[in-house]
């Protein structure tokens, strides 16, 4: 019989004192500010002139007039570095914004013609004289940048609200073309693009005669016909037959001269495809899936191939396996290395070859006993070397010598391991170039690793924020963006010779707004684990004064740069926290209660924020998570769920747009109870805040989308019903045109009204008893 595991609902707290019961103390700590960190620590040679470069700028002055509006929050500009020539000269730069997504369809979701707006200004940029110039007119449906070979041209697929066309920008003529197809074919809406190595050709799939058809139909008939009949014999869940009309892809070869169309393949929809150097072959994986899966580890078949694009025919390297492969093609594009039960092999493309198992007898580290499971990283320029990753380090593997070096030693504690990616290697193979963030503080940036001597330099490290990393092949040059931990982020450039130099200045309308300044606080749990959470600080804060708090509440937070939805809460008056929860499998509702509470204590006891005017919201996990915390605890003023669950059983079937995603969620992934609905049903009943809805005392704020493909506005309605029934204050507001994210994922008017509502309901809640809120939504003066 299976352990029976009550969650800690508040009257597990009945021996504990008053302040105790209402914010469940227990082990905490006080937080600190993490510590300051030099402007740049230099690495040996690298950095000259970087101080002027990149200087750490001073905090924000919290007291400008200028308050973030739901109206600013729409066109917030944020960076993406789409593709970066080989060179690092050129940089095809994407500026998203929320306004750019609204007005989505969500009652077509499921639809694989529909194509979801997504508007973005798009821009060149050249590194070496910071000149920006804009690809598009206006904001438009553009995606899949891809420089040419040369670096002199750049293509991209943009849509026009009934198909894909394809573009490409000169750089030398600075024009920008359309290829117009010779083909009646439409270009799929998930198409790769890829570009010939002698830069004459694209790589990109095309929708079959007929497709766009047979697809609205098959759409129809799970939503607009008279009798929908779904039956358990078929391979496929019905909503999934549906989904795998998106594969039917015709890949072909695009003529950028003159649009010729030479078609390739229709029986395989090519992964990860690139071409042999001297153009002659592609090389690809697949991914066919076979029928529903419920645990996310069958129903899906892998393989690997190869194209002789002369003789035609494809290839099959690897007998079709349901192990996903986990690997890297070299350079060549006639090597593929993967790992299979922590051995690594590799599958050269030489006819009869069988893959060979290239750490044999290495996978014994020098000071241990077990064999250890290595992961491929990626190959070296010159296709002799491996890196490798293990639970011990990183591993440069000599694939010919089979010689195994250890580069980099890992902390034995994961907890106080820094996360650490490869960003590039240079091609003399030499240096290894990865991102490095700190586990305890705001440290981070980019290193580079000496791969012959294991010394590690410091390029750029400091309290910033780093994203969207693109390094040049000889690791002279990097791109990146770059906020200062409180506003949004920018593009920068790093090279030797320059240091960093910042290539935008993106969101002039923010420079006399008051965003919030971010801290790091450190807390225990009440199991005594060491976690952390954003605490942002209020537009008009002063110091000795006591403020509201509003919580959101999901899984991990660690890094801070701008946050949409924080800035709102702060320009309120408030302080917006986001803490940090721990999970354990199989009892995932008691993470909330078990942190939540400590983190905010820990605030509480330096005197910021006053324990009275309290509140917590979440969004979909978070959502649900507020839910359960409030069945859990009554210290919160007011609470809101936005598009969460309240009821994982009915939950498991209520999403039928994906499929079996809610039944995955639950017994392996997100959801975390670790079972079957039939094998530990107690467990869905304690993780299902409805089933507990007589013990919320807690005022609750609900908002749902009618199109909500994720957690259906049925589920929400379930706990609208019961607090009503119970007497229990509640209040839901439901968007007709709204999605995953209530009014936040609707039309422009219904953002304003959502953050409205919520601005409106913690504001009620923080008042005192005579008090009287705005008509901006503030709650009253701090004490």
């Amino acid at each position: 019989m299976a352990e029976l595991r009550e969650i800690p609902h508040w009257w597990a707290w009945k021996d504990a004192s008053p302040a105790e019961r209402r914010w469940g103390r227990r082990k905490s700590r006080p937080a600190h500010r993490a510590a300051a960190v030099p402007s740049l620590l230099l690495g040996a040679g690298l950095v000259a002139g970087m101080l002027g470069g990149l200087a750490i700028a001073p905090a924000r002055v919290a007291a400008q007039d200028a308050r973030f509006t739901t109206e600013l929050a729409l066109d917030v500009e944020t960076p993406s570095i789409a593709d970066a020539t080989d060179d690092g000269r050129w940089l095809a730069v994407t500026l998203r914004t929320r306004r750019g997504r609204v007005d989505t369809d969500h009652d077509r979701f499921g639809d694989p013609t529909y194509v979801a707006p997504n508007l973005v200004r798009a821009l060149a940029i050249d590194t070496r004289n910071g000149e920006r110039i804009p690809l598009v007119d206006e904001p438009a449906q553009v995606r899949d940048f891809a420089w040419s070979p040369d670096g002199d041209r750049l293509a991209w697929l943009t849509y026009d609200g009934s198909a894909f066309s394809l573009r490409v920008w000169e750089a030398g003529a600075r024009e920008t073309r359309t290829v117009v197809l010779r083909s009646n074919r439409p270009i799929a809406s998930s198409s790769p693009l890829v570009w010939s190595p002698d830069g004459d050709e694209v790589l990109l799939t095309l929708r079959p005669d007929g497709w766009a058809e047979r697809a609205r139909e098959a759409f129809r008939s799970l939503t607009d016909a008279p009798v929908i009949v779904q039956d358990s014999r078929n391979d496929f869940l019905a909503w999934d037959a549906v989904r795998n009309l998106a594969d039917e892809q015709i890949t072909a070869l695009v003529s950028i001269d003159d649009g010729a169309v030479r078609e390739l393949l229709d029986d395989v929809v090519p992964r990860d495809v690139g071409f042999s150097p001297d153009g002659s072959r592609i090389a690809f994986e697949s991914a066919r899936r076979t029928a529903t899966s419920y645990t996310r580890r069958d129903g899906t078949l892998y393989g690997l191939h190869l194209m002789e694009l002369a003789a035609g025919g494809v290839v099959d390297l690897l007998e079709p396996t349901e192990d996903r492969l986990d690997g890297a093609w070299n350079t060549e594009r006639d090597a593929y290395a993967y790992s299979d039960e922590g051995a690594v092999l590799v599958r050269s493309i030489d006819p009869g070859e069988e893959p060979t198992d290239v750490t044999e007898g290495l996978r014994t580290l020098v000071g241990d006993t077990a064999e250890v499971d290595f992961s491929v990283v990626r190959w070296s320029a010159s296709g002799q070397d491996l890196l490798l990753s293990s639970p011990k380090g990183w591993h440069v593997l000599d694939v010919g010598r089979r010689d195994l070096q250890t580069v980099l030693t890992l902390e034995a504690d994961s907890d106080e391991r820094p996360r650490r990616e490869v960003v590039g290697w240079s091609e003399d193979g030499r240096y290894l170039l990865f991102s490095y963030s700190a586990p305890d503080r705001w440290e981070r940036g980019l290193k580079r690793l000496d791969v012959g001597s294991g010394e590690v330099d410091d390029i750029l490290v400091d309290e910033r924020v780093y994203r969207s990393w693109h390094a040049s092949e000889d690791g002279e040059r990097v791109a990146f963006t770059l906020s200062d931990g409180d506003g949004p982020f920018d593009v920068w450039t790093y090279d030797r010779g320059a240091g960093a130099v910042k290539l935008t200045e993106l969101n002039p309308q923010l420079a006399d707004v008051a965003l919030a300044r971010t801290e790091l606080i450190e807390y225990l749990d009440v199991d005594g684990n060491t976690l952390y959470g954003i605490l942002y600080y209020p537009a008009d804060y002063e110091p000795g004064r006591s403020y509201p708090l509003v919580a959101e509440i999901y899984e991990e937070f660690f890094d801070n740069g701008f946050h949409e939805n924080m800035n709102l809460v702060t320009a309120q008056g408030w302080f917006g926290f986001r803490p940090s929860v721990r999970f354990e499998e199989g009892y995932p509702g008691e993470a909330w209660l078990k942190a939540v509470p400590n983190a905010i204590n820990t605030v509480i006891e330096r005197g910021l924020v006053d324990p009275d005017r309290v509140g917590v919201y979440g969004q979909s996990y978070g959502g649900y998570a507020t839910n359960l915390l409030i069945t859990q605890t009554d210290r919160f003023a007011a609470a809101a769920n936005v598009s969460g669950k309240v009821n994982i059983i009915s939950f498991l079937g209520d999403s039928p747009k994906i499929t079996t995603r809610n039944y995955a969620a639950a017994e392996v992934g997100q959801d975390r109870i670790g079972a079957t609905l039939w094998e530990q049903p107690h467990k869905y009943i304690n993780t299902s805040a409805v089933m507990f809805a007589d013990r919320i005392e807690t005022p609750l704020l609900m908002l749902s989308g009618e199109g909500d493909w994720n957690v259906p506005a049925t589920n929400q309605r379930e706990m609208y019903y019961a607090l009503r029934r119970l007497g229990k204050e509640v209040v839901w507001v439901h968007y007709s045109a709204g999605g995953h994210g209530a009014g936040r994922a609707s039309t422009v008017a219904d953002f304003h009204d959502h953050w409205q509502r919520m601005f409106d309901w913690f504001a009620e809640h923080f008042a005192e008893e005579g008090e009287t809120v705005s008509e901006e939504g503030m709650a009253p003066a701090p004490r």
